[in-house]
């Protein structure tokens, strides 16, 4: 084990230190001055077209624009929230907070750019009840790349399936050990099987776990925070002074160097909000809409939620407590830690109980974007069975493994998918362009639903939206 994590930490190393960090940056400010920072001047029609998308009824395996948002927010809503922005306190001071904080903005408009792209391209379930897409899709249909298309399904189908969910089943095993010390062992089987039974379910049964549970856990958690917030709110003009100045390497007393602030809040920034990671757009492309611009917007503003809500508010949890450095701890332990010392005891279960809740539904989320994938290899039902099963396994094992290997080869794989999405969606970013050109030109013509028409684009090869061939 010792080993393979010392393996795993010298490949993140590179890859994080020269490739990744300068690709997200970079396309995040391309797409920005392209899309004219769409993520702050359509920041209205995101929460319209959200809530719009509230109670719609769908049918056969199709769901809303505001079910795929929560299916992929229930994703990027997991102990990347909690547990790792106490780790980015840890590791990378205060300023990690304000990195994190700059790659969300920027991410935003990545998060656009994929999941319109994946709106675009996505095509038709073989029994012709909704849809399937995501970079895959994209990649072999419009940058005709089959072979990286098959490593790009391949490697998330590893990436959410198996690691992550690894990651989440962990927290759920370390949560419970602190607050109730049940045995690891046991946590692993009970979470499993609660697993199994949903994503065997199908996307309908993961999208209504999703739609039902993810507002509240969200809510919820908010609402303390604010609490906690509101009560140290004489402190907080020092925090948010702290957060900046650490950023810049000015105050290094406060924990962790200008380095290291950078690449944990990046690292964690990614993990929890996903921005061009290509994992967002799998559940993008299931939605039903009328134009592709319209889930884009939606899954752009997600990336808000993420990490300026729910992210922030960890981050005040974790600062506020003041003593974050000398504890010894980290993780949801920490967090857990903070929360007792305004609610006592009772915050160490009731935070084993909302971390569940976090985790479990990023687990059929993650699971999702594995069955896409799997899809897009085979339409052999036998090969998702199996995929299936290695999830309930990975569950299982996350359950019982060392926390420093599972969040590194976290690191590593998410790695290796966000390099490849962001070339791809570099080299295909002038088709959402096009579209969110079309689709503002539509709403200042005062029409109030518009609609995309494949033929607005260049041709490629006879590859156009799906619905213009129907």
């Amino acid at each position: 084990m010792d080993l393979l994590n010392n393996i795993v930490s010298q490949i993140n190393d590179i890859f994080w230190s020269y490739i990744l960090i300068i690709l997200l940056i970079a396309a995040g400010i391309i797409f920005s001055i392209r899309t004219r920072f769409v993520q702050i001047r359509m920041l209205r029609e995101m929460i319209h077209l959200l809530t719009e998308g509230v109670g719609t009824k769908t049918e056969g395996q199709q769901i809303s624009s505001f079910q795929a948002f929560c299916v992929s927010t229930a994703s990027r809503v997991g102990v990347g929230n909690i547990a790792g922005i106490a780790i980015a306190v840890v590791l990378g001071g205060p300023g990690a907070i304000f990195w994190m904080w700059v790659i969300a903005l920027l991410g935003a408009s990545s998060g656009f750019i994929e999941s319109t792209l994946a709106q675009i391209y996505k095509i038709p379930r073989s029994d012709d009840k909704g849809y399937l897409g995501g970079p895959a899709f994209y990649i072999k249909n419009a940058l005709h790349s089959p072979k990286a298309a098959i490593f790009f399904a391949i490697i998330i189908s590893i990436t959410y399936g198996l690691i992550f969910n690894s990651v989440q089943s962990n927290t759920i095993s370390l949560s419970l050990q602190t607050a109730f010390g049940f045995d690891a062992t046991i946590i692993g089987i009970v979470v499993a099987i609660i697993s199994a039974i949903v994503i065997f379910g199908g996307l309908k049964r993961i999208a209504h776990v999703s739609e039902y549970l993810v507002p509240f856990m969200a809510g919820l958690y908010l609402l303390v925070a604010l609490f906690i917030t509101i009560y140290n709110i004489t402190e907080l003009p020092h925090i948010l002074t702290v957060i900046f100045e650490n950023a810049w390497g000015i105050n290094s007393v406060a924990g962790g160097t200008f380095g290291a602030a950078i690449m944990t809040g990046i690292k964690r920034g990614l993990f929890s909000n996903e921005a061009g990671m290509g994992s967002v757009p799998n559940a993008a492309a299931t939605a039903e809409v009328s134009h592709p611009v319209k889930q884009g917007l939606i899954q752009s503003f997600g990336v808000f939620v993420d990490t300026f809500l729910i992210c922030s508010a960890s981050a005040f949890i974790v600062l506020l407590s003041t003593d974050y450095q000398s504890t010894g701890l980290t993780g949801i332990q920490l967090v857990q830690y903070d929360l007792s010392l305004y609610f006592g005891d009772i915050a160490v279960s009731a935070v084993a109980i909302l971390i569940i809740l976090f985790a479990f539904t990023s687990i059929v989320g993650n699971y999702y974007y594995g069955e896409i994938n799997i899809k897009h290899l085979s339409d052999n039902p036998l090969y998702l069975n199996i995929f299936r099963i290695f999830v309930t396994l990975m569950v299982f094992f996350g359950s019982v493994a060392e926390l420093s290997l599972v969040w590194n080869l976290a690191d590593l794989f998410m790695a290796l998918m966000a390099t490849t999405n962001i070339i791809a969606i570099l080299l295909l970013s002038k088709f959402a362009i096009i579209a969110l050109k079309d689709y503002e030109k539509q709403k200042k013509m005062g029409i109030k639903e518009p609609v995309f028409k494949a033929s607005i684009l260049p041709k490629q090869d006879g590859i156009f939206w799906w619905k213009d061939n129907k």
